[in-house]
């Protein structure tokens, strides 16, 4: 029968000295004078430890010192120098180990293309995506699912997804590599299809497949998929942690559930800054001011200490509900409590607190004197978009023209401009306006609504006609909007473009994106069940009123998520109190 082996005394030594720099040194120093200096197994251990300690310098010193590195110490340092995120030396290293003749395998490979991912480094990883088909390991499960990584990473959805496609195995990795491809990169319908895809073959999703389903639903407002993840967390048993449970409050605050959102949030054993951030957002999302701003107490008490990013949270639910002096003194905290620099959203949630509050006066003087460097056009988007409301046009033609100064291509100040001289009865700036648009090829953005229907998400977008059911929406839509008139709903036609006759606003009003999806969800549910829609752009005035009362005459409870907020219409009411 063989001995079993131990390892040696020096061996043992470094697995006690741990990845701690000063106690790697000493080690070090006791092999060089025992004699065990050059020790092939002894020095990769030591590299190995130094590289888990942070040392990458300390780890190159002795790396150059080894005469003829073997294959194995090179796979060492690629593997730990990618592992802890050193990613230019893991491909220095990979290039020296190439450079020494010496054959990469499907772990070199594995590490080496995970740091060209972190790096951005598309044509690099294209190069030694070449290696790996050269050294025969191109039908690899490890390496092609690092591959689907890199190219989903290096936003080449198409090239991630035909790997993925020719791979004869596919491991949860790899789809989890290419559904949070699709979801990082904000194709969330495709995320969701192939999660959709991966159930129907009956690959196990794993927690990490959940957080990246859970995005993706977010962004669709998809609650009866996420819904779904939910109950499958729980009858797996996996461990919600923090990143996991804030994947569910995201979820859930987006999708219109804050409540649901606040139960996980409670339930959660650990809670960092991130998960703090994520239920104040929640709140401020959908009007909840005053709970934001409790919430925010509740972690200062609890120690949390807040970063830049709670304070745009918390400062943007102030600004929806009104609480100008409760964002003034958490505005002021920041530097005096905390020693944080404001930056440009935090100005940008002051400037619109301000001006949501019809306090414009206070929102140009802090524009002029608060922010001392020159203001970021979103300070001025704020800015207008108050004038817009409170109807101080030639401030906000003073803004507008500002703003094109600074950003001449991006068509929503032209837009906003437009609709500014409109309102003030310049009609011929109006067509000025329209002109210069024309003349520069700037088009609006195309606005557009989804809604989930039997866990399946449509699409709508202004007087589309693509939905095999189209007869039927439109014919429904107009019965609505006529029961709406009878209602006292009188269309908002100044919101349309101006060089239109009447009838033709009247029409291009009616069939908005969001109506004809609220028209789609009203013919397909249940009666007394919540419509849920979510649109890419801000609603306009028109839709904003005419939901009001689509709420009353089919007795529905409708919900909306904006570009800014959330809308909660029942009962010929909304949730934003008109103040969004």
């Amino acid at each position: 029968m063989e001995k079993k082996r131990h390892p040696s005394p020096s061996y043992q030594a470094l697995i006690k000295a741990g990845p701690h720099l000063k106690l790697l040194q000493q080690v070090h120093a006791r092999l060089v004078i025992s004699g065990s200096g050059r020790s092939r197994s002894l020095l990769t251990k030591l590299l190995s430890l130094a590289c888990a300690a942070g040392s990458i310098t300390y780890a190159r010193r002795l790396f150059f010192f080894i005469p003829n590195p073997d294959a194995f110490l090179f796979n060492t340092l690629i593997k730990q120098t990618s592992k802890f995120s050193f990613s230019i030396d893991s491909v220095l290293f990979y290039r020296r180990m190439v450079l020494s003749n010496i054959t990469p395998s499907n772990y070199t490979f594995t590490a080496v293309i995970k740091s060209c991912a972190n790096l951005s480094a598309l044509k690099l990883g294209r190069v030694i995506h070449t290696h790996v088909f050269v050294c025969g390991y191109g039908l690899d499960l490890h390496v092609q699912a690092s591959l689907v990584t890199f190219y989903a990473k290096t936003c080449n959805l198409s090239v991630a997804r035909k790997v993925f496609d020719r791979m004869p195995e596919k491991s949860v990795v790899a789809w989890n590599s290419m559904i949070s491809g699709y979801e990082q990169n904000g194709f969330a319908k495709e995320a969701t299809g192939l999660f959709y895809l991966m159930r129907d073959l009956s690959i196990k999703p794993d927690s990490t497949t959940c957080v990246s389903v859970l995005s993706a639903c977010a962004q669709l407002g998809a609650i009866g998929l996420g819904h779904w993840v939910h109950e499958y967390v729980v009858a797996q048993g996996f461990h919600v942690n923090v990143v996991l449970g804030t994947s569910l409050i995201n979820m859930y605050t987006r999708c219109g559930r804050v409540n649901k959102a606040r139960e996980v949030f409670d339930s959660m054993i650990e809670i960092n800054v991130v998960a703090w951030t994520a239920m104040i957002s929640g709140y401020g999302m959908h009007g909840y001011g005053t709970q934001a701003v409790e919430l925010f107490l509740q972690m200062r008490a609890h120690g949390t200490r807040p970063n830049n990013i709670t304070f745009v949270a918390v400062l943007s639910a102030c600004a929806h509900a009104g609480l100008v002096d409760e964002g003034r003194r958490i505005f002021n905290s920041m530097r005096q409590e905390y020693g944080l620099m404001p930056g440009v959203e935090h100005h940008v949630c002051m400037v619109d607190m301000f001006g949501r509050a019809g306090l414009l006066n206070e929102a140009y003087s802090f524009i002029k004197e608060v922010i001392s460097e020159k203001p970021a056009p979103a300070v001025w988007t704020a800015m207008l978009g108050a004038c817009k409301m409170h109807k101080n046009f030639d401030l906000g033609v003073e803004v507008a023209e500002h703003l094109l100064s600074v950003e001449p291509e991006n068509p929503g100040h032209y837009v906003m401009l437009s609709n500014i001289y409109a309102l003030a009865g310049r009609m011929d700036r109006v067509e000025m306006v329209r002109n210069m648009m024309i003349q520069k090829n700037i088009k609006k953005q195309v606005g557009y609504s989804t809604i989930e229907v039997d866990k399946k998400t449509y699409l709508f977008s202004m007087g589309d006609k693509s939905h095999p059911e189209t007869h039927e929406i439109y014919q429904y839509l107009d019965e609505l909007m006529n029961r709406c008139r009878e209602a006292g709903y009188v269309p908002e036609s100044e919101w349309v473009m101006h060089e239109v006759e009447e009838e033709e606003r009247e029409y291009a009003l009616r069939y908005h994106s969001e109506k004809l999806a609220i028209a789609f969800g009203l013919l397909r549910s249940s009666h007394g069940m919540a419509i849920q829609i979510v649109k890419n752009l801000r609603m306009c005035e028109d839709c904003h009123s005419a939901i009001k009362f689509i709420s009353v005459v089919t007795n529905r409870e409708i919900i909306i998520r904006d570009k800014l907020r959330f809308h909660h219409f029942k009962g010929g009411l909304c949730s934003c109190l008109d103040y969004w």
